[in-house]
């Protein structure tokens, strides 16, 4: 299904054009990705991105390969909204996307930056700590787990892959652009920054650990998971940070860091869940409680 797209100026490029040869460096992630740009290949990518109100800096289309009124909609919105729209041949973006059957729409789309100093956190936050996570695809799993688990921020610390990595992107569903996310130089401003924030740290560690069914996430809690192979870095451990592990009762002595980040999140969520519903009940602990005068009924 094609749309005569009135009133957008489209420029029409090949395989040869320098916005197009970006979009393959970027996928193919053998440039520098000086203007931190990510891919967005298809309906729902591109959907997402205008969901979230990310900055397209340029919109491809491919009116052969559209097939649905929403995908010629979502197109309009798109090219409106770039900075530059061009449009392509099939073929050409046959070429730029990755996908085996390409819907026709694919933007470069710019990665969101968030200040430390302007981050606020609620009073029961639920923060990921990457520390040297290398492998994209991790990464990306994490920010999705992230996104399932209501965390409000992802801290990077000894960064080993680019939040902008196209993988990253894909295996996170497009949560890249959407999970807060800021990064420390050093572990001890990261350590520094949450202290400061009253943010109690657990340490993801099978060594010397508590079970990860006895964490305390009373308040702002942030769980720590280490690099896939030398896991957490000495610097975290000089704190007295709690560790908290996943039993391994098998042969294998850990976990894929992303999975183990997924439990650890989960159990952290339902424990916030299960002391507000206490909360809001009146009880600690499961143990009945009287309520705050200011929260008691008064008398008639």
């Amino acid at each position: 299904m094609t749309s005569p797209m009135v009133g957008i100026d489209w420029l029409r490029v090949g395989v040869g054009h320098p916005a197009v040869r970006d979009v393959l460096n970027i996928a193919r992630n053998t440039a520098p990705n000086r203007f931190n740009l990510v891919v967005a290949d298809g309906l729902w990518a591109v959907e997402l991105a205008l969901e979230l109100g990310s900055r397209l800096d340029r919109f491809f289309y491919a009116p052969e390969l559209v097939r649905s009124s929403n995908a010629a909609k979502v197109a309009i919105e798109a090219a409106s909204g770039a900075y530059r729209a061009y449009e392509v041949s099939a073929k050409t973006m046959q070429r730029m996307s990755e996908r085996d059957a390409p819907e026709g729409l694919l933007a470069l789309v710019a990665m969101p930056r968030w200040d430390p100093a302007q981050i606020e956190l609620s009073e029961d936050a639920l923060i990921f700590v990457t520390d040297g996570i290398e492998i994209p695809g991790n990464l990306g799993t994490l920010l999705r787990t992230a996104d399932g688990a209501h965390a409000e921020l992802l801290v990077m610390t000894n960064r080993r892959t680019r939040m902008s990595h196209p993988k990253v992107f894909r295996s996170s569903k497009g949560m890249s652009l959407h999970v807060p996310h800021i990064e420390f130089g050093q572990v001890d401003d990261a350590i520094s920054w949450l202290t400061e924030r009253g943010v109690h740290i657990y340490l993801a560690d099978t060594q010397d650990s508590v079970h990860y069914r006895t964490m305390d996430c009373s308040g702002r809690t942030a769980i720590v998971v280490g690099n896939e192979r030398y896991g957490i870095t000495n610097p975290w451990y000089g704190h007295g940070f709690p560790r908290v592990g996943v039993p391994m009762l098998g042969v294998a002595d850990s976990l894929n860091v992303s999975i183990s980040a997924a439990i650890l999140a989960y159990e952290a969520r339902a424990r916030k869940h299960h002391r507000q519903r206490c909360s809001a009940a009146g009880e600690v602990d499961g143990r009945r409680v009287a309520a705050p005068r200011s929260a008691r009924s008064r008398p008639r």
